[in-house]
């Protein structure tokens, strides 16, 4: 990496590709399935950090301003956040891939014109963020972003094992050799 923006771009665009590696050859049903002892999906976890991307990039876009705000009651908004984590029986992997692919697009093309000193108000109205700090940086909610994805890339691993035995290594190397899909992240697709 020559700069601190290129690598940010290069650690965000790698924790976005492990979401097609992961996901790569599932059925829906695959995709939906819950096997170890959580409740966690891969489906669910792609969809997640779809919104995940969504949400933090739309206060990058917004910073110096916060983005504006939820009409909605906190009840409403929590329970769409826990849908969040959950493929539902409408759901398609090809289509959750596809939100996603166009939710790294965006987060990656912030990283590259944000000001990364910017300050990104911290919701107050959230109840599980700090009530004593006023403002993050952009720099440091794109590290957010970036650990969230990796920290729940390591959650679809583990799903992932224990549906078909597969590993990460294995799966990245079996996508590259299939004929890629047009959802399929740039990161991962073969040449």
């Amino acid at each position: 990496m020559s700069d601190e923006r290129g690598a940010l771009r290069e650690f965000l665009a790698y924790h976005q590709s492990a979401y097609f590696a992961v996901s790569h050859g599932l059925t829906d049903e695959q995709a939906r399935a819950t096997p170890s002892v959580s409740a966690l999906s891969i489906g669910g976890l792609v969809k997640h950090a779809t919104g995940v991307q969504r949400n933090w990039m739309a206060r990058v876009a917004a910073a110096p301003q916060a983005p504006p705000r939820d009409p909605r009651p906190f009840d409403e908004i929590a329970e769409e956040f826990s849908d969040e984590f959950v493929m539902r029986s409408d759901d398609t992997l090809a289509g959750l891939l596809r939100e996603f692919e166009t939710e790294n697009a965006k987060s990656l093309r912030l990283v590259e014109i944000a000001d990364l000193d910017a300050a990104v108000p911290v919701p107050a109205e959230i109840p599980w963020f700090p009530p004593d700090i006023e403002a993050w940086s952009v720099r440091w909610v794109i590290l957010h972003v970036i650990n969230e994805l990796a920290r729940h890339a390591g959650h679809a691993d583990i799903v992932r094992e224990s549906i078909d035995g597969a590993t990460m290594y294995e799966l990245i190397a079996a996508q590259e050799h299939w004929k890629p899909q047009p959802w399929l992240s740039p990161w991962r697709r073969p040449e």
